[in-house]
């Protein structure tokens, strides 16, 4: 009996372990895409599933929001556009309030507030993370807030 509880115990410190290194890996993959993304590289458009789930919450000036929801490969076609304006302006995000939480299944939800450069607004974002059969980590799904009113004519 006491070898049970013992290999019961050992198992479950092992199952605690490779949860907080999951949560250390999920933590790791945003701080690395937070770094991709405000040095313009084009790696961080592999940093998606194929099938990931876009949503822009457009922050209207009356303070009610409109999801924009769109697919990922038009995205990216969006974001490599962008990124080269981006680029142009020296424009970044700052990041503040980052948490992330298990869901299971190992996937993580890593939610954050952001600032656009020289911007005082604290806007709301996440990501959806899962890691991949082969161990990368993927973002399944992402929202962040904006108040670039041209999003809305993407808004259902």
């Amino acid at each position: 009996m006491k070898k049970l509880l013992t290999t019961i115990f050992i198992l479950s410190l092992l199952t605690i372990t490779a949860q907080a290194d999951d949560k250390q890996e999920a933590l790791n993959f945003f701080n690395n895409y937070v770094k991709q993304a405000n040095s313009y590289s084009d790696s961080i458009t592999k940093m998606y599933t194929p099938n990931a789930k876009i949503i822009r919450q457009v922050v209207k000036p009356d303070g009610t929001t409109a999801d924009a929801v769109t697919d990922t490969t038009t995205y990216i076609k969006q974001m490599r556009i962008s990124q080269s304006i981006a680029k142009m302006r020296h424009y970044t995000n700052a990041y503040s309030n980052v948490t992330v939480t298990a869901l299971g299944n190992g996937s993580y939800k890593i939610s954050s507030l952001r600032t656009p450069m020289q911007d005082k607004d604290k806007l709301k974002t996440y990501m959806i993370i899962k890691k991949q059969p082969n161990g990368q980590w993927l973002i399944t799904e992402e929202m962040m807030q904006t108040k670039q009113q041209i999003f809305l004519r993407y808004a259902k």
